[in-house]
């Protein structure tokens, strides 16, 4: 069960859980042969969003991040309709969340589009081999229920239990189009919030991450789409932060908990939606790594060894010499105009300087305007701006210490 890989593979998604995968788009083309009704257009209506709601509500509110309580039966009720979407188990979906929260768009997401591209995000992270298994260490809330380990053992059944409802209902047609248009509908879907939402949208918070409010994917996810807000504050029942934004979702779980099915739920910190609280470590990092990875780095590097190269070394300093006579003459000289001496070495020394220009990297003031630029607002962003330039510090130091001086030795 457990999966101690963390790199991506070699992109290999032939895999034989792709097989009933394909064969469901396939099964799509059938309504060709059976023909659509009315029956099953609603059918597939109704499925589509009543398993949607099993998605956003139950595998990834619920589920993956406990923005809400309810009884042992109702999450039994919830694990089965979530399954009968045909996306593997609660434990497999919530243990994949939950990572894909702590490694959010770095190398270690399992289905970031910033790295692997949007097909591999979207659905071929779903069906490479190393994902086929999960690390239940992530999900030992939800494990301790055997019977969402039964769930697990048979994460196949609940689909095939309503395929079979809807073929009662409407025939082939009710399997063709009330099932498996709704079931495909259902899966892209889901899956554009993994890839979509980390392209296309607007940032709204400084989440680390390249999440994304998106209001159509919104619509189609029942408030799914206001991504961004929800890497925000992750533990949130509602992920439309404004009255504005739609969520179906948070609208049905409220519903429910006024009919004492559902209680505690977690609404955002109101410094949250502000933006006023500042940002976790976490965030701050990466959002630093980010800043710092828009300075041109390479080319500071460069300018400065151009500047080295510039100046001169000792054996290019013609120093006078002076004999002995001529330096006790100095030495008894010095007592009286060292002030003077002294001064005028200083206004020397400042105008030396003042020619010589050796590349600097920006300085935190500086960043912290780029910040404001690249970011939204946030109380962060001198945090933001400090830990970058201690990032561009480090890196250019360790590329001037570890690279070979160019030009010959200098002495």
């Amino acid at each position: 069960m457990t999966d101690s890989a963390t790199s991506l593979d070699d992109g290999d998604i032939v895999y034989p859980s792709a097989v009933p995968f394909v064969l469901a788009h396939l099964a799509c083309f059938g309504a060709l042969w059976s023909g659509v009704t009315a029956t099953s257009l609603w059918l597939a209506f109704g499925l589509y969003w009543l398993r949607m709601f099993a998605v956003t509500g139950g595998y990834h509110r619920y589920f993956s991040h406990r923005t809400y309580k309810t009884s042992r039966v109702m999450q039994f009720v919830l694990a089965l309709l979530a399954q009968s979407t045909a996306q593997k188990s609660v434990l497999w979906w919530a243990s994949k969340h939950r990572h894909h929260h702590r490694h959010a768009d770095t190398e270690l997401d399992v289905h970031s589009p910033v790295h692997t591209g949007f097909i591999y995000s979207h659905l071929g992270w779903i069906f490479s081999k190393q994902h086929h298994r999960f690390d239940s260490a992530t999900i030992s809330d939800l494990t301790r229920f055997p019977e969402l380990r039964l769930l697990h053992r048979f994460e196949l059944a609940p689909a095939i239990l309503l395929a079979l409802l809807c073929y009662a209902i409407d025939g082939w047609t009710g399997l063709f189009v009330g099932f498996f248009w709704s079931t495909v509908a259902v899966y892209h879907g889901t899956f554009c919030i993994n890839s979509l939402a980390h392209v296309h949208g607007d940032k709204d918070y400084v989440t680390g991450d390249e999440s994304r409010n998106n209001w159509w994917l919104a619509v189609i996810t029942m408030g799914e789409g206001w991504h961004n807000n929800h890497h925000a504050y992750q533990y949130s029942v509602r992920q439309g932060f404004r009255w504005w934004q739609w969520d179906p979702t948070f609208y049905i779980i409220a519903g429910l908990s006024k009919l004492g099915l559902f209680w505690d739920l977690k609404a955002p910190p109101q410094a949250i939606v502000e933006r006023s609280q500042a940002l976790p470590p976490r965030v701050i990092e990466r959002s630093a790594e980010r800043l710092a990875a828009s300075v041109p780095l390479e080319r500071a590097v460069a300018a400065f060894w151009e500047a080295y190269a510039a100046t001169p070394s000792l054996s290019d300093l013609h120093l006078p010499t002076m004999t002995v006579a001529e330096l006790r003459v100095a030495l008894a000289d010095l007592h009286n105009r060292a002030s003077d001496r002294l001064a005028e070495m200083q206004q020397q020394a400042q105008e030396a300087l003042a020619q010589w220009h050796l590349p600097v990297l920006p300085s935190r003031e500086e960043l912290t305007e780029k910040a404001a630029a690249m970011f939204v607002k946030t109380p962060s962003l001198d945090a933001i701006a400090a830990r970058a330039h201690d990032l561009l510090v480090e890196a250019m130091h360790a590329r001037i210490v570890t690279s070979p001086t160019p030009g010959p030795s200098r002495v």
